[in-house]
């Protein structure tokens, strides 16, 4: 079976169709949920890792699954996609194994440096593994990919191989992700934790809206609503609770995406600086309860079904 009829099985089977489709399963009393953002690392591993610094005193441990899944559980939420932040490729080969071996990793979206030297040899062996779902990119390659043509060729590689693009950008950049989507028509693009807009329980700044706005006409770029928490700069673990203080932000994504493009991630254990995952899932939550059973459906699961092609693996 290629990777495109494993992709469309999984999505099968989750209950939902491409992007767009405005049904669930029938039946389906509590919506399947998949967390589409965390990071798993071991400092102790020979070489340690280039992410978290060492410096970091609150995330620089050994981060595993099971500790996240303990957490993850109670919550309703059945399976995660790993977002590999380290740079070193050998690090995709790290998370795939240990998504190998523990079936609450449903995916990975890993790291690659396009444009780089090695960059379509590696996209090729990594993407013959069929839970490696995509590669994020940064700021800086998005930017590349707009006026360096082998970037942008590197990134079209992707785009053939049937995978998804992550882009970590902040307001500024959000110009340059829209003109990335439209030389790259085919490619599914996810921008991760809001654009890392600053949260300050007020409407988000008039740029930001007629930016995120350009972005959602693209109709293959979607919002990962991650990042909420962090968005306040409350370090000391004490971001508000109450979803009134992010709804500015959150009608501001949900006018401009709709239900079908808004996906679900924690940004565990980064978030977990700002507040626990109970709270990172509980404003969300709220949220989408207001906004009815399919929206909350497709937020937290459908859509990263139809965008990834992950659902969670039975236990």
């Amino acid at each position: 079976m290629n990777r495109r009829c494993f992709l469309g099985s999984l999505t099968a089977a989750a209950g939902v169709g491409s992007a767009g489709c405005r049904t669930v399963p029938s039946g389906s009393r509590v919506p399947r949920i998949v967390d589409t953002h965390t990071h798993f690392y071991d400092p102790l591993r020979p070489g340690g890792v280039p992410w978290p610094a060492e410096g970091d005193r609150f995330l620089y441990r050994t981060v595993l699954p099971s500790e996240y899944e303990r957490i993850a559980r109670p919550l309703g939420i059945e399976g995660t996609l790993v977002v590999e932040a380290s740079h070193w490729v050998s690090d995709n080969d790290w998370v795939l194994d240990l998504a190998r071996r523990e079936p609450f990793l449903v995916g990975v979206v890993g790291h690659l440096q396009p444009g780089g030297a090695g960059f379509a040899e590696d996209l090729e062996r990594l993407s013959g593994n069929l839970r490696f779902r995509g590669i994020r990119i940064g700021s800086s390659e998005v930017a590349s990919a707009c006026r360096n043509a082998k970037v942008l060729r590197d990134l079209m590689r992707v785009t053939d191989a049937g995978l998804v693009l992550d882009v970590l950008v902040g307001m500024e950049q959000l110009m340059n992700v829209e003109e990335l989507a439209s030389k790259l028509p085919g490619q599914s693009i996810v921008i991760n934790h809001c654009a890392n807009v600053h949260v300050t329980g007020q409407v988000p700044p008039l740029a930001y809206r007629e930016l995120i706005t350009l972005c959602a006409r693209n109709p293959r770029v979607y919002m990962k609503v991650s990042g909420l928490v962090e968005g306040t700069g409350r370090t000391d673990g004490t971001a508000p609770r109450d979803v009134d203080f992010y709804r500015p932000l959150l009608d501001t994504i949900w006018n401009a995406f709709g239900e079908d493009r808004l996906i679900f991630g924690s940004n565990w254990p980064v978030s977990a600086q700002f507040a626990p995952l109970e709270v990172v899932h509980g404003i969300v939550a709220e949220y989408f309860t207001e906004r009815g059973p399919v929206a909350f459906a497709k937020y937290f699961g459908g859509n990263a079904a139809s965008v990834y092609g992950i659902v969670p693996r039975s236990r």
